[in-house]
């Protein structure tokens, strides 16, 4: 049995990377969620099933929040919780891209502990421990040193920069880009690729939980869209929007309506 949680979040990731490309563009069986939640294939569930053996079977007093299981109301009367997205980024999976990747976090008392992001098509394994720094395959990662909005390159969808979100009507003129999967967008931040990350949208702890405290052991800053501090194991578990950086990370924010 792994002797950490780190340990054990970055073998199951591995391991649901395994999994994910034994299925990957070879047509899984794909179905819509109700509500328009999107897309889950026969590969989300059967790394989900593995999860859900493997993590609960290590550490069966933790509680459990997957995307693809349904939710209840038990863990909330843990400690200690384990929150994971099978696959992040789904669509890129079924269409054949390789931004698409496997999320895995501890959170105790509301804050993450442990935490591991996987990208199976590009290797790379991003992972954290509260207190412990964040690595990219075992190297120390750090966020970038841009200071100026003007200079930053941020990871967004396009919507984001409507106006309507900016104080003044308007977005500040910064280099955009988009990756489908939300862990990996906060992990491409972390190592310092892009500045900043960006969405406004209601967002699943399970898309954040672990990029979040990779961002905030690479010496990043990860919030809600307003500023405040992201906490999980919510009754309802989502947050209002996500914005992740380095050294521009107050100045993204002074830049957007508190109430956007």
């Amino acid at each position: 049995m792994p002797a950490t949680d780190l340990d054990l979040l970055t073998t199951a990731a591995l391991r649901s990377g395994g999994i994910a490309k034994s299925y990957f563009g070879q047509s899984p069986q794909v179905w819509d969620k109700a509500d328009n939640a999107g897309p889950v294939t026969a590969a989300d569930l059967a790394v989900n099933d593995m999860l859900t053996s493997t993590l609960q079977s290590a550490r069966p007093d933790y509680g459990w929040l997957s995307e693809e299981t349904e939710d209840g109301t038990a863990r909330l009367q843990t400690t200690r919780q384990f929150v994971v997205d099978p696959i992040d980024g789904t669509r890129a999976f079924i269409e054949g891209g390789k931004d698409w990747g496997h999320s895995l976090a501890v959170v105790e008392n509301g804050a993450v502990t442990a935490a591991a992001v996987y990208i199976p098509m590009r290797d790379m394994l991003f992972a954290a421990t509260l207190g412990g720094g964040a690595t990219c395959n075992g190297q120390p990662i750090t966020t970038s040193d841009t200071a100026l909005l003007g200079d930053a390159s941020v990871l967004s969808h396009k919507a984001n920069f409507d106006g309507k979100y900016w104080k003044g009507g308007c977005a500040p003129n910064m280099r955009k880009a988009f990756r489908s999967s939300l862990a990996y967008r906060l992990c491409l931040v972390a190592s310092g690729r892009f500045d900043a990350m960006l969405t406004f949208r209601p967002t699943w702890e399970w898309d954040i939980a672990a990029g979040s405290l990779i961002v905030a052991e690479a010496r990043g800053i990860a919030t809600t869209q307003t500023g405040s501090s992201l906490r999980f194991n919510n009754a309802h578990p989502q947050v209002t929007g996500v914005v992740a950086a380095g050294q521009l990370h107050g100045d993204i924010i002074a830049c957007l309506h508190g109430n956007a």
